[in-house]
């Protein structure tokens, strides 16, 4: 039961005094906390202790402790919370600044890379600025990049030409008091070419364009014989040097040039045949391959212009192949008489015997010999220059060739066709030298009494004079000299042994000025071609016309020698040398490096017989098998087992493909003897193939190039293949890994039809 309170008596204790403690400072609570806590002090019993009242106190405080520590932190929090906004908005305008930044940039970039190489022709970009060159193919895909102009100060300005300068539908720049540049365009049937002329304005530059070759780049091919004999070009170095013939094994290039480089994107580079042209390929640690225009004091002595020109074209299209069939010389046929394509058909099928004749009796034994083998044609005896008494007396040395006329009328009585090796080179001991000085048939000394011969050194002969080809007396005293030998000796035709530009006197002086020393051999052959028969030429820049041959310079007897046999085929049938005469089979082994004469000992020595074996096989499949050393040679019968083999393998497979192919080619000037990418040229893999080639498209030749071995990887194109050695057939577009090949086997393969199945 709830207590009962009296009214009277709340009333009475409400009027008592509140007895409150003493206050402590800082301790007042206010009213408005008081009534936040339902404390109202008038609301208190009289009765209640000072305990209670401190206690109520003592809670209000950790209470009002309790919201101060909540309220606190989360006031810190929005503090933090705040400063991180602010962050925030600082980093996106310091990103937005970023962002405007880098697309001026870009769009400044874009303008000077772009946008201003936009301003010339379809397919071609070039930055005036920066002078870098871009050339694409109808797809987009750029197949050129070059830098232009390399060495003009960077702060020179480039302006527009001034009227007199200009040239028709041409675009002409200028590099105040460096150089000036003439830009052209030409469209062909899916193709674009563009011509770059640089005209050098001082006498401190030489005009110099880098190509980027680089691996992205593509392979390039083309030029001729290197050093090393890079395939493709890109894989080789070449500090910079001029673009002429040599001795490979002391010069930068070799017997045979031509101004042309072909990339597998479908690119070539044809330079001018007047421009004094310097060459480097990857020098000083570069992926690049530059041009350079360049007078100098032997190569490029005598000039048309003042100051030197670089002058050169680049066409583009989407097909390498089909690029470089149009820009192969065409028409072969034209002037060509019967006698000329018999000519070409009996070196295709016969073989050459070069032969060193040391005596009579030597000529005729070697002759003998052959006869005595059963297996091999006749062919044509090549007598290198030692039939002279001394170079340049075109008279057989009747003391070694005492009775030579009749000697030679057996030889034909065998099958056989008798050559002569000529040269341009008179010897200071010749019987013709005084005659020739007396005339002024040399080429005299540059800077001297022009009734001073200039002289040189060839070969064995120390010292030697050279005709002047370009003096109209020297042709007719040359070509009597040879009619009285064909009289005499009944020579069937001439070998022209013209050397190298290298072997031109130093400070040479022709009649007619040269614009390059290499220009001699052009003229020289031309001119010996309207009037005696010539087989084959030992040197070349431009193609002579059939049924002359032009030769492979001479190689070592060495396995490393054999390597570079198919590259340099290969390059001198793409770069329009189609009608070509390998080398001795075996090598020279009278050259230096050779595997079994490293003293350079020029008596007659036997190549290895392995490499003699495989050397053979290679020979098989190419236009001309030429023999110093005869099979009969080695005592050992499966030398003339394989020997006899090859001969037959010769005769109905290859002779056939060499025939039909030489009469396609004089027309569309196409090599016989390919690399593989003419079979597929969308297949990367061919591109590379270095150590393979075909003969024609047909038949498929992977030789084998090293000491030992009895296997090798064989790379085919796409098609379906038959193995000559088992009858098998092979699918192509792939490798076939460790293909055996036994010393007497050679690896080709014989492309089958279209339908083929298997």
């Amino acid at each position: 039961m709830m207590p009962r309170y009296d009214v009277g008596s709340a009333v009475s204790l409400q009027r008592v005094p509140l007895q409150a403690p003493p206050r402590r400072k800082g301790r007042t609570m206010s009213p408005m906390i008081n009534k936040k806590l339902g404390n109202d002090p008038m609301e208190l019993s009289g009765g209640q202790s000072a305990n209670s009242t401190i206690t109520s106190v003592n809670s209000i405080s950790s209470l009002l402790k309790e919201k101060l520590q909540l309220s606190i932190p989360q006031a810190l929090r929005s503090s933090k919370k705040r400063q991180n906004a602010d962050y925030r908005l600082r980093a996106f305008v310091g990103i937005l600044f970023l962002c405007v930044v880098f697309l001026v940039g870009f769009a400044h970039i874009y303008y000077t890379q772009h946008v201003l190489q936009r301003a010339y022709f379809d397919k071609f970009s070039f930055n005036k600025n920066k002078r870098v060159m871009h050339v694409y193919s109808s797809t987009g895909t750029e197949v050129i990049a070059a830098r232009l102009g390399e060495g003009i100060p960077a702060e020179t300005g480039v302006f527009p030409c001034l009227s007199h300068h200009q040239k028709q539908d041409s675009v002409c720049l200028e590099w105040l008091q460096q150089a000036r540049l003439y830009l052209a365009h030409t469209k062909h049937t899916d193709m674009h070419c563009y011509h770059v002329t640089w005209q050098s304005l001082s006498p401190h530059y030489n005009p110099k364009d880098c190509f980027d070759w680089s691996q992205k780049r593509g392979h390039w091919y083309g030029g001729g014989q290197v050093q090393n004999m890079p395939y493709p070009l890109e894989r080789g170095r070449l500090d910079l040097s001029p673009f002429i013939t040599g001795d490979i094994t002391k010069h930068p290039f070799g017997n045979v040039l031509k101004r042309y480089f072909l990339n597998s994107k479908g690119a070539t580079v044809l330079v001018d045949p007047e421009t004094p042209l310097y060459v480097s390929i990857n020098a000083n640690k570069s992926n690049n391959f530059c041009m350079q225009a360049k007078y100098d004091v032997f190569a490029y002595i005598n000039h048309l212009t003042p100051l030197p020109q670089l002058n050169y074209t680049i066409c583009a299209t989407d097909n390498m192949k089909n690029l470089h069939s149009s820009m192969a010389e065409k028409s072969l046929w034209d002037g060509l008489k019967p006698d000329e394509l018999n000519a070409v058909h009996s070196l295709l099928s016969e073989p050459v015997w070069q032969i060193s004749p040391t005596s009579e009796a030597a000529v005729y034994n070697y002759t003998d010999n052959v006869i005595a083998l059963g297996f091999l044609r006749q062919g044509h005896v090549l007598l290198s220059e030692e039939w002279q008494p001394s170079p340049g007396d075109f008279v057989l040395d009747e003391e070694r060739f005492p009775s030579m006329e009749e000697t030679i009328n057996i030889i034909h009585r065998r099958g056989f066709r008798i050559v002569f090796s000529i040269q341009p080179f008179i010897s200071t001991e010749s019987i013709n030298f005084r005659d020739a000085v007396a005339n002024r048939l040399l080429i005299s000394e540059r800077g001297s009494d022009p009734r001073i011969p200039a002289l040189a050194r060839y070969k064995q002969s120390n010292s030697v004079g050279v005709l002047d080809i370009t003096n109209n007396k020297t042709l007719p005293w040359l070509q009597s000299k040879l009619e009285r030998l064909i009289m005499k000796y009944h020579v069937d035709s001439f070998y022209l042994d013209l050397g190298t530009a290298q072997d031109m006197p130093h400070y040479y002086k022709c009649e007619q000025p040269l614009t390059n020393p290499d220009h001699y051999k052009t003229i020289f052959t031309k001119s010996i071609l309207g009037s005696v028969p010539v087989m084959g030429v030992s040197g070349a820049i431009s193609r002579p016309r059939p049924p002359v041959f032009v030769s492979l310079p001479p190689f070592s007897s060495s396995w490393k020698a054999i390597k570079t046999v198919i590259p340099t085929v290969l390059t001198y049938g793409m770069i329009g040398y189609p009608f070509i005469m390998p080398g001795a089979v075996g090598g020279d082994v009278a050259l230096p490096m050779s595997d079994n004469n490293p003293d350079n000992d020029f008596e007659v020595n036997l190549p290895d017989k392995e490499l003699y074996i495989r050397w053979l096989q290679l020979s098989t499949f190419l236009p001309v098998i030429r023999f110093t050393h005869l099979p009969s040679k080695y005592s050992d019968e499966s030398v003339l087992e394989i020997a006899k083999t090859l001969t037959t393998l010769r005769q109905k497979t290859v002779t056939p493909l060499l025939k039909k192919y030489a009469k396609e080619i004089l027309d569309t000037g196409l090599p016989i003897i390919r690399p593989l990418w003419m079979l597929d040229p969308a297949d990367p893999a061919c591109h590379v193939v270095v150590d393979e080639f075909s003969v024609g498209e047909e038949l498929i030749v992977a030789p084998v190039l090293y000491s030992g071995s009895r296997q090798r990887e064989v790379y085919l194109p796409a098609g379906v293949w038959k193995d000559g050695i088992d009858g098998s057939l092979r699918k192509g577009s792939r490798w076939i890994h460790n293909y055996r090949v036994a010393e007497d086997k050679v690896a080709y393969f014989v492309k089958m039809p279209d339908n083929t199945r298997f």
